[in-house]
């Protein structure tokens, strides 16, 4: 039966956090015995939270990179509050966290079928994000029922260089203790995930090595 697995070359280079000059297709790739897009049946959910300048988006990316044509195709849902901060010229008030937390749901429901979805944020960073900046709890029911429908939860770690993202949030002081409350949320009600270090592309073989020690519990594989 076809299986995948991360290059052994990936694992070993990921693991010893060498200085990259190896080929990103040597770090990155998921190598398959078969390439066939045979269906699986269920799509495997990839949740990718952290805080904000924490990678999240390219992670995402380069995993649905590595993961296309792996026993199934891949494909990955954006975040809607990036969305809504660049349509509207600024971040949301109180009162509306709870409609960007149901269009992040809804994009997550009506995903395309897919053998693996990478999903660049959850409602539960709405709901985060809430209690931080506006001491609203309301949003975590919601935010922590709705992360029972996701396979694997990968965290990005506090490891790269900030960069400003435009109009949403404001600095390092809030990217740490977003990081913190985060930790805190998944540990109190355990909700198990992996975190990922590292810099480009040892990051993503940071992530495929956790897929790999999670493809017992991962209907793709």
């Amino acid at each position: 039966m076809p299986r995948c697995g991360i290059s052994r070359k990936a694992w070993t280079w990921s693991k010893k956090r060498h200085a990259s000059s190896w080929a990103w297709s040597r770090l990155t790739r998921f190598t398959c015995r078969s390439h066939a897009d045979s269906p699986t049946s269920k799509t495997v959910k990839i949740a990718i939270l952290g805080a904000e300048s924490t990678g999240k988006t390219t992670l995402a990316q380069a995993l649905v990179a590595a993961l296309d044509g792996c026993r199934g195709r891949a494909d990955w849902v954006p975040e809607t509050l990036r969305e809504w901060c660049r349509q509207r010229g600024r971040t949301p008030r109180r009162h509306e966290q709870h409609a960007i937390a149901l269009a992040q749901a809804s994009r997550v429901a009506t995903a395309a079928t897919v053998s693996w979805l990478l999903v660049d944020t959850t409602p539960l960073m709405t709901a985060v994000y809430s209690d931080l900046l506006f001491q609203d709890v309301s949003l975590y029911p919601f935010a922590l029922a709705h992360h029972a429908c996701f396979d694997l939860t990968l965290m990005t770690n506090l490891d790269l260089p900030w960069v400003p993202d435009g109009l949403q949030r404001d600095g390092m002081q809030a990217q740490r203790a977003f990081d913190t409350r985060l930790r805190e949320v998944l540990d109190q009600h355990a909700l198990p995930y992996g975190v990922v270090s590292g810099q480009g592309a040892v990051r993503t073989a940071a992530a495929l090595a956790l897929i790999q020690d999670n493809a017992g519990k991962l209907t793709s594989y």
